[in-house]
């Protein structure tokens, strides 16, 4: 079996169109129409990978995002009928690792699955701990954590694929170009806004560090570099 994911979407026929495409495919498949359900079988189940559709009947799509992103770092691909820029941002913002307008096609959906898939593995490969600005910031592949200053961050999974990549050669400057490739394994539409919205998300998270550098630094026309130097 591929793994086990979550479809969480309303519209009966759709729902049962995607999931016989994934199951065709080798993956165990959980369905819901309701967000207050998602929530509880995510808890449960613990699905490899949640697809998400944003407008749900009783508790709104961005809700079940953040609910989800408070307590996992469950990997999450949002399904929505909102085709702006700004609307994708927005579902980025909250922490999705992919983005699917409807309609859709149910190749490509599972096509992205398999990408975030095989996304999240590589980053659970362990490489040994690495420390960086004087133990400022650890990354430990390993366990898959990361913590700042001791403390633990929780990340999405994309989030963590940009800054594994960052901290590969820290102070090297990075593409925004290069960044959502080596996140999603694919171009992605409008990836300068997509990978702006991640390291908005990372900046947060991980804060300032001890030395007055910020962790993640912008060059600006060019793309972003880990403003930390690896610890020997």
């Amino acid at each position: 079996m591929r793994g086990t994911i979550l479809v969480v979407e309303d519209e009966t026929k759709l729902r049962d169109l995607v999931r016989s495409f994934l199951e065709r495919e080798g993956f165990a498949v959980l369905t819901t129409g309701s967000g207050a359900e998602a929530i509880t079988l995510e808890e449960h189940a613990e699905p490899d990978l949640v697809v998400l559709d944003l407008g749900l009947p009783d508790i709104p799509g961005d809700a079940v995002a953040k609910e989800l992103r408070t307590r996992s770092d469950v990997l999450l691909l949002m399904l929505t009928a909102r085709a702006s820029e700004e609307d994708r941002v927005h579902g980025l913002e909250l922490g999705a690792d992919d983005y699917l307008t409807k309609p859709f096609s149910p190749k490509e959906l599972v096509l992205r699955v398999k990408a975030l898939l095989r996304r999240g593995r590589a980053a659970n490969e362990a490489t040994g701990p690495a420390s960086y600005g004087g133990g400022t910031l650890e990354i430990d592949e390993a366990k898959h954590e990361v913590r700042v200053d001791g403390k633990p961050v929780n990340l999405s999974p994309t989030e963590w694929s940009v800054l594994e990549t960052l901290a590969r050669w820290p102070g090297r400057v990075y593409s925004r170009y290069e960044l959502v490739n080596s996140a999603r394994g694919y171009e992605w539409e409008g990836y300068e806004r997509v990978v702006d919205s991640h390291v908005k998300n990372l900046r947060r998270k991980l804060g300032g560090s001890r030395t007055g550098r910020s962790v993640i630094e912008t060059v600006v026309g060019v793309g972003y570099r880990l403003g930390l130097e690896r610890d020997k």
